[in-house]
């Protein structure tokens, strides 16, 4: 009582730097946003070199150090990080250029350029390009054009784009081959394990829980168990590639729009998991490894789409609740945020709040990662209260600046079991007011 009446207690160790779900570029600062502002005059007074810096400064995220920029005068250098891929570009007085290397193709192919070809109508800003034996992808404009918001999507178009393609392309083409992934950062071999280990056992133990409830009886908990599993492998392990784009083709048997019974989508999506759960450790290992991003690949939308996300799940899970079924109504509810978090460029206070809900639910991955903080004890069914309320409380301190309205009442959660922790959580995340 004396430590934490007068701060005696033990300093808490530092969390691994160890990143989770998809990148949001939705954490702009109340400063970051200035800067785009001062972008766009600066644009609009013709002052074009100090416009650009003020841009990358409001792209760049110190935590990420995904933005470098070196500028002399009216001139300047620029490299930013997506992913597996660099984007390096330059400006002056007349243009704005940047470039990114997909791959290396030593022999001219007619299939690879006929499919870069048919890929050309579909994009915006960019282009694909061929530099000897380089095939790269362009964005460029006259320096009196680029005004910050054409910077912004065609950067991210350049950046997305080529981030998905360079694996894909080297899989499908024989005669390509990968090269500019030297700055890639190697995944310690004792993490890289961790997460297989999990990764196996979040599919096996959900195959296996799967089969235990009837597939028409319980086709819905089926869908949200399996559809929730795809939602947390991504967020929690974030595999890259190949195996991020199976995930997301898991995801999408079932929300393909087709006249299949929820049994057959259900039934699809298992098979799936089985062929990923076949795969020997030496075919999942090299999707595993650290990036940075610059651009979200999913759009921010209105907090109302979390709110009928979670209001929706909240609704669903009750009859699992009160019939026994303690798995199923914890998946479901984990599922309205987790697709939030899959599908939604999230506001960073939220986005901290949804790792917190997985710590508290998964605290064996984060333990085996090497995190201190456990917020539950799950075979003893126990919380650890003011750990939880201070982390709450931290998160909205840090963003009240620029969301005057956010309120997360600490008080309103339930402690006796999982599943009305996870059920008043969720609420409150609801209620938050991001205005």
């Amino acid at each position: 009582m004396f430590d934490k009446l007068f701060g005696w207690g033990k300093k808490k160790a530092e969390d691994p730097p160890i990143p989770f779900g998809r990148y949001s570029d939705n954490n702009k600062t109340v400063e970051k946003v200035n800067r785009w502002t001062e972008a766009d005059n600066l644009f609009k007074q013709q002052q074009y070199p100090e416009s650009v810096e003020a841009f990358f400064d409001y792209l760049r995220d110190e935590a990420e150090q995904n933005v470098v920029l070196e500028r002399n005068g009216a001139e300047g250098r620029f490299h930013l990080y997506q992913g597996s891929k660099i984007v390096r570009g330059e400006f002056n007085n007349e243009r704005f250029v940047a470039e990114v290397t997909l791959a290396r193709m030593a022999q001219p192919s007619v299939p690879v350029m006929r499919r870069l070809l048919e890929m050309n109508f579909n994009l915006y800003y960019s282009r694909y390009a061929l530099d000897s034996d380089r095939l790269c992808m362009r964005f460029d404009s006259n320096i009196k054009a680029a005004n910050p918001n054409k910077l912004y999507y065609g950067l991210k178009e350049l950046a997305i784009k080529a981030d998905k393609l360079d694996d894909l392309l080297v899989q499908e083409f024989t005669s390509l081959q990968t090269i500019d992934t030297e700055h890639i950062p190697e995944m310690p071999a004792a993490e890289k394990e961790v997460r297989y280990r999990f990764f196996i056992k979040w599919i096996q133990d959900t195959l296996d829980y799967v089969a235990s409830l009837d597939a028409d009886k319980f086709a819905g908990a089926h869908s949200y168990l399996l559809l929730n599993l795809a939602f947390r492998i991504d967020y929690m392990l974030y595999p890259e590639g190949k195996l991020q784009l199976e995930l997301e083709k898991i995801v999408d048997i079932y929300f393909k729009k087709d006249d299949k019974q929820t049994t057959d989508r259900n039934q699809g999506m298992i098979e799936a998991y089985r062929k990923l759960l076949a795969k020997p450790k030496e075919e999942v290992y090299p999707y595993f490894f650290r990036t940075k991003h610059t651009f979200s690949i999913v759009a921010p939308q209105n907090h109302k789409s979390v709110i009928d996300a979670i209001n929706a799940a909240a609704s669903n899970m009750i009859w699992y609740r009160e019939n026994q079924y303690p798995l199923v109504a914890n998946a479901i509810l984990e599922y309205g945020i987790s697709f939030c978090q899959y599908s939604y460029s999230l506001p960073k206070p939220l986005s901290d709040l949804v790792r917190l809900f997985m710590q508290i639910n998964h605290a064996d991955y984060f333990e085996a990662l090497g995190f201190t903080a456990k917020y539950y004890d799950v075979a003893a069914n126990e919380f650890e209260v003011d750990d939880i309320r201070e982390r709450i409380e931290d998160i909205i301190a840090v963003w009240k600046n620029k969301f005057t309205k956010l309120d997360f009442k600490v008080s309103n959660l339930r402690y006796d079991t999982l599943v009305n922790f996870n059920t008043t959580f969720t609420a409150e995340i609801s209620l938050l007011n991001f205005d």
